[in-house]
């Protein structure tokens, strides 16, 4: 029972912070460790999004146009993660804008207003991520769908383990830090190497991990030089980014494989 509530525990923890929708009451109070160990099932939650855009997709387009399907799954992507990547995004664009040290975009970053820049760059995301759906070969559409918030959220445990806290004070992402190992980073990115893989097939989806990692160490120097950091708030602007991208460039990437 115990090596069952040991992988249970952590993907419910997983769960519940990557999404909205309730799986158990049962599981509460989570240690620092089970935290970290949730990080191993984030590309899996990304999975089971996917798999819930998957289905709304073949279901909507039957009823309706291509581009009325596009708008409604990103409102289903929103409401599924209740916007917590999206508010990231819009604090973190904020604080880059209105800061010039580390120390006041951490400190704008913490308004709970959404300010100019940071609307304004949350509108254009949701514009780049209408764009890139409606521009999706039909033969690359479903695994994108299916791979697309995996590859963000694996995103978003690489680019914790490879960094520091930003805050010295601790903040929502802290916990997550403090145990999370080379060995959770590991079984992730073993569980969206084989998702893609499956999805793509073994040379595109190593081609996609490849670019994904690229992608997430552009961003660990950014995040280091701009906030000297993460914080919760860059990481869930980091899946927003690495999905947008995603949906942008696999099409060419996959020409190169």
């Amino acid at each position: 029972m115990k090596a069952v509530g040991a992988v249970v525990r952590p993907f419910m923890f997983a769960w519940h912070f990557l999404t909205g929708i309730p799986l158990s009451r049962a599981h509460h109070d989570p240690t620092a460790p089970e935290l970290a160990a949730s990080m191993v099932w984030y590309p899996a939650v990304g999975i089971l999004i996917g798999g819930g855009l998957v289905l709304a997709d073949v279901m909507l387009a039957k009823v309706f146009a291509a581009e009325v399907v596009n708008a409604l799954l990103i409102v289903l992507l929103v409401l599924q993660t209740c916007g917590l990547h999206q508010d990231g995004l819009a604090d973190t664009l904020d604080g880059l804008a209105g800061g010039r040290t580390p120390t006041e975009r951490l400190s704008i970053m913490r308004d709970p207003r959404i300010g100019a820049i940071g609307a304004t760059g949350l509108v254009l995301s949701l514009i780049l991520r209408y764009a890139g759906l409606l521009a999706l070969p039909h033969v690359l559409r479903i695994p994108a769908l299916l791979c697309m918030p995996a590859v963000g959220r694996w995103a978003m445990a690489t680019l914790a383990w490879a960094s520091l806290y930003a805050r010295v004070d601790g903040g929502l992402a802290a916990p997550f830090l403090a145990h999370l190992s080379w060995i959770h980073v590991l079984v992730a990115t073993a569980v969206l190497t084989v998702a893609l893989s499956l999805s793509f097939g073994l040379q595109s989806g190593l081609v996609i991990l490849v670019g994904g990692a690229a992608i997430v160490a552009a961003l660990w120097a950014g995040c280091r030089t701009w906030f000297g950091g993460i914080t919760g708030d860059t990481l869930g602007a980091t899946n927003e980014v690495i999905e947008i991208l995603f949906l942008l460039l696999v099409p060419s990437l996959l020409t190169l494989s």
